[in-house]
């Protein structure tokens, strides 16, 4: 512990991925004492978005899943490499999820299907001249002239791109809307160029032991535990206060427990370190029998981010994100069930045994359909009996082409329905159905919201200019030449959280200038004429 930050105290604003590697650069790189940091959480759990949860008899659930990639994600890997395993002693949790991705490495033989569930043909990107025209001219766009642009604006001339295998399963991979933000479009096509020459296969994805919950969250927590860091769960904070004039410095940290609201005072040399958007904000879950419902009012961290970002300059902008919720939602859904009867027809359909394939999207389904099944299990408390897959809809407000509702308005029952006569399995339809514990749907009316179309003045930086104590952690900060939606996006931005506010003369792991590498180009370049 060092002298100096023995009276000073750092509050994490959200108990997300962000700020558990915040709390882990503090106390790992700074000498900082865990009993000084304190992060904030409004939920009775920590991970944010990072989630797993459930059991065999009521069911597992993930919201969502986190590719990651080997190649890139440097502060990622850096991290997790101090981070030791709670599994495998003398093991870090970066060497642990990489010896297990090597044993279960990826390769996808069912990446698109089509109406009639033949598996398609996806060595050929599709692209026409012009496709390769306009994406070439994208990548070569200066930036400061995208403000505010749509993918769709880009290529409203080039409308076959959109019918592409190439967009079919970028989108999906990332959950690309053709309404989305042409700025992260741009950064993820010169951060993954090198995943472009195999994005039939998604050869480049790195996958986790169990769910991220379990194989990140809770390692990091673990370590963290060990310095006596503060989890003040159940602490959901409304606002901040600053000093007057043209600096900015927090000042207090409102907050309510269990109802009864509360302030921190904050003192000369303390930090405030906030997630000010979250991508689950007003999540909610369904069943079996029952449709989640779409709650859109009060997100939590976009309410927040909105009251502190009116009191002073440079602290961004939250309505291009968290104004539209019919252009920022999905629905995942996680498929729970006794057996391995369902799971053996998709890996028979598919060519690829559980953990080996990646997306299958059903390319011509109303919904725009995607499922992946995971190496099982995927979770620690998972029965050798029970087996799990997770999917996703990105068209929740259209008609289903089996069940003729609205997906968002579909029971867990009603989109597993649905599935089985994508895939063409009518006739085990008794049998799948026999073999179901539950479909836990979970509609999300923010999960890309960080995609939404934007000026580039909308996203504060990490450190907004004139901030002493103050700084933004999330995927709704600005980082130049990274791209968000991803667990690289969140460490980036806590490391440069904490080495900006102490003053830490330390380097950041780069971003890996793939883009500028010429055999990587000139293999995009191979790939595009396939």
């Amino acid at each position: 512990m060092k002298k100096e930050y023995e009276n000073k105290q750092v509050y994490f604003v959200g108990g997300g991925l962000a700020s558990l590697a915040g709390a882990a650069y503090l106390v790992r790189d700074c000498g900082f004492p865990g009993g000084n940091i304190h992060i904030l959480e409004g939920m009775h759990i920590l991970g944010g978005s990072n989630d797993g949860a459930g059991n065999a008899a009521d069911g597992f659930i993930c919201r969502g899943g986190r590719m990651l990639n080997e190649e890139t994600y440097e502060n990622t890997w850096e991290l997790l490499s101090s981070i030791p395993s709670l599994d495998h002693e003398g093991m870090s949790v970066c060497d642990e999820i990489l010896a297990f991705d090597h044993d279960h490495p990826t390769h996808a033989n069912a990446r698109l299907i089509n109406k009639d569930g033949e598996v398609l043909d996806v060595t050929s990107m599709g692209f026409n001249n012009e496709d390769r025209i306009a994406l070439g001219k994208l990548m070569i766009a200066p930036e400061e002239k995208l403000d505010n642009l749509r993918i769709c604006d880009w290529f409203a001339k080039t409308p076959h791109f959109f019918e592409t295998n190439f967009w079919y399963m970028w989108q999906t991979t990332f959950a690309f809307q053709k309404w989305s933000s042409l700025f992260e479009f741009k950064r993820y096509m010169n951060r993954m160029i090198f995943e472009f020459s195999r994005i039939q296969t998604l050869e480049g994805v790195t996958r986790t032991p169990y769910n991220q919950y379990e194989s990140i969250i809770l390692p990091i927590k673990a370590y963290l535990d060990g310095f006596g860091v503060d989890f003040s769960l159940k602490y959901t904070v409304t606002d901040l206060d600053f000093e007057d004039g043209d600096g900015i410095t927090a000042t207090a940290i409102h907050y309510e427990e269990n109802g009864k609201k509360g302030v921190v005072q904050l003192n000369k040399g303390d930090l405030c370190i906030v997630t000010n958007g979250c991508m689950t904000d007003n999540a909610t879950l369904g069943d079996l029998h029952t449709a989640p419902k779409m709650v859109v009012d009060r997100p939590m961290s976009g309410e927040l981010w909105s009251k502190i970002a009116a009191k002073k300059e440079g602290l961004g902008n939250p309505k291009p994100f968290f104004g539209n919720a019919e252009l920022s939602n999905w629905e995942s859904f996680t498929v729970t069930c006794k057996g391995n009867k369902f799971l053996k027809l998709i890996e028979k359909y598919s060519r690829n045994k559980p953990g080996s394939g990646a997306l299958m999207t059903f390319k011509d389904s109303s919904w725009l359909m995607s499922i992946v099944v995971a190496a099982q299990p995927h979770f620690k408390n998972q029965p050798e009996d029970t087996t799990i897959f997770w999917g996703y809809g990105l068209y929740t407000d259209k008609i289903g082409d089996y069940v003729k509702k609205p997906m968002r308005e579909c029971t867990g029952e009603e989109i597993l329905t649905e599935l089985i006569h994508q895939l063409h399995f009518e006739e085990h339809y008794d049998e799948i159905m026999d073999s179901i514990v539950n479909v836990i749907p979970c509609m999300m009316p923010y999960i890309v919201s960080m995609f939404q179309p934007r000026a580039m003045s909308d996203r504060p930086k990490v450190v907004p200019e004139g901030s002493t104590n103050l700084a933004f952690i999330s995927q709704f900060v600005e980082i130049p030449e990274d791209m968000v939606f991803t667990e690289e996006y969140s460490i980036r931005a806590a490391r440069m959280a904490v080495y900006t506010l102490l003053g830490l003369d330390k380097k950041i792991c780069p971003v890996t200038p793939h883009r500028y590498d010429v055999r990587t180009l000139l293999r995009a370049l191979n790939t595009s004429f396939r």
